[in-house]
């Protein structure tokens, strides 16, 4: 395992992208860093937290990034390859429902939380409930660079140079390509995740804080419009090994078949396993897929929920 040439440490987290935020290192394009952000409630909970603390959150300190990190050379419209090497998971992890947050809010008014415990060598399934096994696979929800407008920006949000894409890919192996628009590029990292279902549904994860190392390249002029990734390898294979339970919404509206195919999922977890609905709902942020099945045949499009079966067998 190739060792870092510098290390960004949790007192070296900021609340907010800016073009401003001097850089806590500069580095040489080739060189590795190793990462240490806070989790993304920025440290307010932990693994004996309760859910008296969701309404407690300082929502001022959610989503803290490690960074920002200067890439020597790199000018806008350039681009800066970020290859993540590997993870080091902390073993314990949270996943909420917060009020007016998430896909289905308005059906879940009230805060939920479940404190996930599970080994950070072998990465077992993390079990949920009675009979549920969540496989893990740890990465990056918010990874990006400043952008040019002035200002300072909330995180929540992902833009043109990246940020809180909660794309679940951004893993071990992964080589993300990220747009430059100030100098040197200024990257930070966060949002550290043991495992999360593609459309992040509830608004959470399993949010866990994880170490991470990464190495960075310079692309010169490469004119790059938005974030693109490669993966080193399948990327749902830990879950698909005994097929998908899949339900569906179609409609005109993209975001209404993507809640009808949500709630038909929470009512057959709950018809078939006796869960709850919050509950439901937040076994399927972390590890359910919601996917665009058909947008061609107008006027009516296909959104599907895919829940992994290996989950509960």
């Amino acid at each position: 395992m190739a060792q870092p040439h510098y290390t960004i440490h949790q007192h070296q987290c900021h609340f907010g992208w800016s073009r401003d935020n001097p850089p806590v290192q500069t580095i040489a394009p080739g060189e590795i860093v190793e990462f240490h952000p806070l989790d993304s409630s920025g440290g307010q909970l932990d693994a004996n937290s309760t859910v008296a603390d969701i309404a407690a959150l300082d929502f001022g300190k959610i989503n803290p990034v490690a960074g920002p990190v200067s890439i020597d050379g790199a000018e806008p419209g350039d681009a800066i390859a970020v290859t993540l090497l590997h993870f080091a998971p902390s073993g314990w992890g949270w996943t909420a429902n917060i009020p007016g947050f998430g896909l289905l809010a308005d059906q879940f008014p009230d805060p939920a939380l479940h404190i996930w415990r599970y080994d950070a060598h072998t990465l077992a399934p993390a079990m949920y409930g009675p009979g549920a096994r969540v496989p893990l696979k740890p990465f990056c929800g918010t990874i990006g660079l400043a952008p040019a407008e002035p200002g300072v920006h909330s995180i929540v949000p992902p833009r043109r140079v990246g940020g809180n894409m909660d794309i679940r890919d951004m893993a071990s192996g992964t080589t993300l390509y990220l747009p430059v628009e100030v100098s040197g590029g200024l990257f930070s990292v966060g949002d550290t995740h043991a495992t999360q279902g593609d459309g992040e549904v509830c608004g959470t994860a399993i949010e866990s804080p994880c170490a991470l190392a990464a190495r960075f390249e310079l692309i010169k002029d490469a004119q790059l419009k938005f974030p693109r990734f490669t993966t080193p390898g399948p990327v749902a294979r830990h879950l698909d090994v005994n097929g998908y339970g899949v339900t569906t919404g179609i409609g005109p509206d993209l975001m209404a078949g993507a809640r009808a195919a949500v709630s038909g999922m929470i009512d057959l977890l709950c018809a078939q396993r006796g869960m709850s609905a919050v509950d439901a709902y937040m076994l399927c942020s972390v590890c359910g897929d919601l996917r665009i099945s058909e947008i061609v045949d107008a006027p009516n499009w296909v959104v599907s929920f895919y829940f992994p079966r290996v989950v509960f067998e």
